[in-house]
């Protein structure tokens, strides 16, 4: 029987499409009835967007739940869940919508359900203002399985803005309980490497380019390492459209793993895309911290589900973080403590340490 509906302010904090993600999510996870209102409030475009609607609907497939007021430029949705449950499961944002954030919205979820499933996710792969699906296969996913889970993610099809068209097969198990993580030791550099892409009509030499430039910057601060970075032309049959980007990683000696990426625009020469993508890089390893800016708020729903407690260290707190942090607690009921790090290698640098008691979320199905 469903309890009071948990009231959610859609337009504070982050104030976007992030506070939906993570309050649908735990709403699905924890059985808790969801009401959200003055969602994107603050946007230019307020209300509801295309990708939106399409990760609400997943979420409420994935569980058979009911689902009000979910329509272009809604500001109010309802939501109620019911049991969640594995098998197929289809999204397409019929637009360059990432497929990221609909894997980010529905993972947690999926964890729990009474069998494995398979998720067909379709929309943009590498597209702007969400992180690209290189960076889920390369960074998320070898962190995350750190909360002792697998999955499966295998990209049939690239898509790129503005027209999507990419699809991505994620297949994962579900499990009985996350453990609980510590990412406190940084350890040092090890590797950089990276891939720059073209796709489509551009020509080869743009990904060269964006390549040869990215390891000049980031030779000028990291002389002793090797940094490889291929240049890659997608195959016609797996990419739709036309695209370039490039995503550089940078490795540790204890197993940490960071990231700078960027994507290319009309207009915008090559050389400015690879520097981008590596001060991007370079900039998330000057803070001391163990993730990058963009894995931060990503790991915050997995630790409030833990059973125990995870510590990570970061760089300076993002206020994706804050905001998934602030529902975290308000919805899961979830501890989170957020401290300056104390250690004397970060004494000058802008570290911390995030440390959640998590619920010990257990499997009703298993």
């Amino acid at each position: 029987m469903a309890g009071p509906r948990v009231e959610v302010d859609g337009s504070i904090m982050e104030g976007g499409g992030q506070i939906l993600r993570v309050s649908t999510a735990l709403s699905c996870l924890l059985g808790l009835p969801l009401r959200v209102q003055k969602i994107r409030a603050g946007r230019s475009t307020p209300g509801l967007r295309p990708q939106h609607l399409s990760g609400l609907e997943m979420i409420r497939d994935l569980c058979d739940g009911r689902l009000e007021g979910a329509e272009i430029g809604s500001t109010e949705i309802t939501f109620t869940p019911e049991k969640i449950k594995g098998g197929i499961h289809t999204a397409d944002t019929k637009t360059a919508g990432s497929v990221c954030l609909l894997m980010q919205v529905s993972m947690p979820c999926v964890l729990f359900a009474a069998s494995p499933s398979e998720l067909h996710l379709r929309g943009g792969t590498n597209a702007e203002m969400a992180p690209q699906i290189d960076y889920t296969v390369m960074v998320f996913k070898p962190i995350v399985e750190k909360f002792g889970f697998r999955f499966n993610c295998d990209i049939k099809t690239r898509g790129y803005y503005p027209k999507g068209g990419g699809e991505v097969i994620v297949r994962m198990s579900p499990v009985k309980q996350l453990n609980p993580i510590n990412l406190t030791d940084r350890g040092c550099v090890t590797k950089i490497y990276g891939r720059a892409f073209v796709a489509g009509v551009l020509p080869f030499k743009v990904a060269k380019d964006m390549a040869a430039a990215a390891v000049r910057c980031i030779r000028k601060e990291i002389r002793d390492l090797y940094v490889n970075i291929q240049p890659v032309q997608e195959p016609k049959d797996q990419a739709f459209g036309n695209g370039n980007g490039i995503i550089i990683i940078a490795e540790t000696s204890t197993g940490c793993l960071f990231a700078g990426s960027s994507l290319g625009k009309r207009g915008v020469n090559a050389d400015k895309v690879g520097i981008e993508a590596a001060e991007m890089l370079l900039a998330n390893l000057r803070h001391g911290g163990t993730v990058d800016e963009y894995l931060q708020d990503q790991l915050i729903v997995f630790m409030a589900l833990a059973n125990g407690v995870s510590r990570i260290k970061t760089g300076p707190v993002t206020l994706h973080t804050q905001t998934a942090i602030h529902f975290a607690e308000q919805i899961a009921k979830a501890k989170f403590i957020v401290k300056k790090s104390e250690d004397e290698e970060d004494a000058s640098k802008d570290t911390y340490i995030i440390e959640c008691q998590g619920i010990g979320m257990t499997n009703p199905n298993l």
